[in-house]
């Protein structure tokens, strides 16, 4: 269970820097690189632009998703490959696309408890290197012989005999899909756009909007405090998103086919894509940050991680979680400056939206007479989401506070409200504000 917001604060958590790779379309330069190699080079990224010797930090907390099988806590791999004192130790959490956010809040914890002064949190994924898994019968029936030092030819050959070609030797294509329902997270947000109305249309001008907003705070320069260049073993030097498309129109998205079904409103262009990238950000007690001369960006004043049947309305959960996590700070939409909704599916953002705008939603789900308010699509996300920008699963929530973080301080606006949904039927919101 997430550790609460509401636990004894000793001291204050603060932002004081953070920092990302490029996020890339899988299967292209990054394909080289897994998740702790990318970790490892925002972990060294975040050390030389803060000027911060390794040997200050008290911990890693990390967020990953697609976990290799023979080390999944990469967390650890990550701060020994990064040349960390061997003594600092580290932990890797996973809760689907939750799990860079939960890195972040869980490391801001611990240093509000006083049980630490400095951390690293953050996240990353490579689809890339996601593991190939043979069917579980090939395991079954070859593991008994296989693992028995007594076996000999003959029980190899008898081995032999009894698998399928077919049915024990295809490897598993890997899919987002819910283990209890069997769904994909395209079919399900498909099934969210037709109870909530919500229509191709809509979903296309959203995108579009998306892209257009990346494609500025690019060209504005929004994102170059954030972004590193990280260097492929191939020796290519990449130093920008290539997600981001600042030609997107609606005439573009209006020929894409849908994606899920075939009389469905997602397609490719209005769903986040296949990413691989990683994010970090540098945490410290307000007392340390201001004694090494950090300048505090924001804090965290409020989070809340929550769950919805996975069988129901699988992604809807930010309706649920940003809410809880106003009413934590004690604040309303009103307070807010910034908002900042993951796009796993411009559907399922739009969803989101109307249900914060619905009493019956907010009386079922929150247990409030009236819905927190309304939000307009153009309302958040100023500079574009994961639609555009790319979604590596464990990234994204370290990607987004980096962001926002930093948007709080550079813009005057003092508190910024994020949301990210999860598999699972997953979730989480947190209201941050700007460090004065």
């Amino acid at each position: 269970m997430p550790v609460s917001r509401n636990a004894p604060i000793k001291t204050r958590a603060v932002i004081v820097g953070g920092v990302r790779t490029p996020f890339l379309r899988a299967f292209g330069d990054f394909i080289a690189l897994d998740s702790i190699m990318l970790g490892t080079a925002a972990v060294k990224a975040l050390l030389e632009e803060t000027n911060l010797s390794g040997k200050e930090l008290d911990g890693i907390i990390w967020g990953g998703v697609i976990l290799p099988g023979s080390t999944p806590n990469i967390g650890r791999e990550i701060g020994l490959d990064a040349g960390l004192p061997r003594s600092i130790e580290a932990s890797t959490v996973t809760r689907a696309c939750t799990s860079g956010f939960l890195a972040i809040t869980q490391a801001a914890a611990a240093i509000e408890r006083g049980e630490a002064s400095i951390m690293i949190a953050g996240g990353s994924d490579s689809t890339s290197n996601a593991e190939v898994k043979m069917p579980q019968s090939f395991v079954r029936k070859t593991a008994p012989v296989v693992m028995n030092s007594k076996s000999g030819v003959i029980d190899y050959f008898k081995l032999l005999g009894k698998i399928s070609l077919r049915k024990d030797l295809m490897p598993q294509r890997p899919q987002i899909r819910e283990r209890t329902t069997g769904e994909l997270m395209g079919e399900a947000a498909e099934r969210m756009a037709r109870h909530y109305g919500v229509s191709r249309a809509e979903q296309d001008l959203y995108a579009v909007q998306s892209h257009q907003r990346a494609a500025g705070a690019v060209a504005g320069g929004r994102f170059a405090c954030e972004i590193i260049a990280v260097t492929t073993p191939e020796g290519k030097t990449i130093e920008a998103d290539n997600i981001v498309r600042k030609d997107a129109s609606l005439d573009k998205m209006a020929r894409l086919r849908p994606a899920f079904a075939k009389d469905g409103t997602l397609t490719a262009g209005n769903s986040s894509g296949l990413t691989d990238g990683a994010a970090a950000v540098l945490l410290m007690s307000e007392e340390k940050a201001r004694a090494l001369g950090f300048v505090p960006l924001a804090f965290f004043e409020s989070w809340s991680y929550d769950a919805v049947d996975p069988g129901d309305q699988l992604l809807i959960g930010p309706a649920i979680s940003m809410p809880r996590a106003l009413m934590r700070a004690g604040l309303t939409l009103d307070n807010i400056g910034l908002v900042d909704i993951h796009e796993a599916f411009c559907a399922q953002v739009l969803c989101v939206l109307r249900a914060m705008a619905t009493d019956s939603f907010a009386q079922t789900h929150l247990g409030v007479d009236k819905a927190p308010g309304e939000l307009r699509p153009e309302d958040i996300n100023v500079h574009g989401g994961s639609v555009a920008l790319g979604h590596p699963f464990g990234a994204t929530g370290a990607r987004m506070v980096i962001t926002m973080a930093n948007e709080l301080h550079r813009s005057g606006k003092e508190t910024a409200l994020l949301g990210i949904c999860a598999a699972g039927g997953q979730s989480a919101g947190a209201v941050l504000r700007a460090a004065g």
